[in-house]
């Protein structure tokens, strides 16, 4: 059975689970859909178009589900969507989709720390840290196991690969690759987030091969095109080095070199 505090506001054609617990003067607006262990706090606003999973914590005077800062959006229905185990801490934003994808999507597992705004259309993989002050404009796309330093604006269509690293108060106006630690004015790539792939488990053999590629890609003066065609040449391609060609190949922005 839930428990919903005395003050707060949940609308009947909301849907929660068992075991749902909504703090003092929170807001649940209609068509929203709580899975069942989920915990929000008090002050927040869940509004129509959540989509929360299981076990997800939403902090104090969080906001999710509301409409996109998007001249272009017309009052068209979308979601926004959290994955089970998911955390969102106080006064982060979530807003929910437009027509261009028609939801908000953020993985499981993931920690979205105080004041981040995932803006509309953003695409969040799984085990995705995005540390305080973080702004995402819309349609971004970050892939699984990224890592966001804090007060960090993402310019809108940026994708970020998955297991890369970036310092916190830069700007990412371009695509970052797999695998990638990222800083500086203006921002770079400074080598490989070799440390968090340890970490991970990833065999030594394996980012030896990615280091390898990083070489060709990053740190010759080849440019992009050459790179890629060395890489294929004389690099053995295993899933994590394709990784890095198949986010290649979907770029759109021009990748951080």
């Amino acid at each position: 059975m839930s428990t919903i505090h005395a003050t707060a506001i949940v609308s009947p054609k909301a849907e929660l689970a068992d075991s749902v617990e909504v703090g003092p003067h929170t807001i649940i607006e209609g068509n929203v859909v709580i899975g069942a262990g989920t915990k929000i706090a008090s002050n927040a606003l869940i509004a129509s178009g959540a989509r929360l999973g299981e076990n997800v914590k939403v902090s104090h005077g969080a906001v999710i589900g509301t409409q996109p800062q998007d001249l272009k959006f017309g009052g068209e229905e979308s979601l926004a969507i959290i994955g089970n185990g998911t955390t969102i801490r106080e006064y982060a934003t979530v807003n929910r989709g437009t027509a261009a994808h028609g939801e908000t999507s953020i993985g499981e597992d993931c920690f979205i720390m105080a004041y981040a705004h995932v803006a509309h259309d953003c695409i969040i993989g799984n085990n995705v840290i995005l540390a305080n002050s973080v702004n995402l404009a819309g349609h971004i796309e970050i892939d699984d196991n990224a890592i966001l330093g804090g007060v960090l604006p993402v310019h809108q269509f940026v994708k970020i690969g998955a297991h890369c690293m970036i310092g916190g108060g830069f700007r990412v106006q371009q695509d970052i690759c797999p695998y990638s630690l990222v800083g500086g004015y203006p921002l770079k790539v400074v080598g490989l987030n070799s440390i968090g792939l340890r970490r991970r488990g990833f065999a030594r053999e394996v980012i030896r091969k990615v280091e390898a590629a990083y070489k060709l890609l990053f740190f010759s003066k080849l440019n992009t095109t050459q790179a890629v065609e060395r890489i294929n040449a004389e690099v053995e391609l295993i899933p994590e080095v394709q990784l890095i060609l198949d986010f290649i190949k979907r770029s759109n922005r021009g990748l951080v070199k």
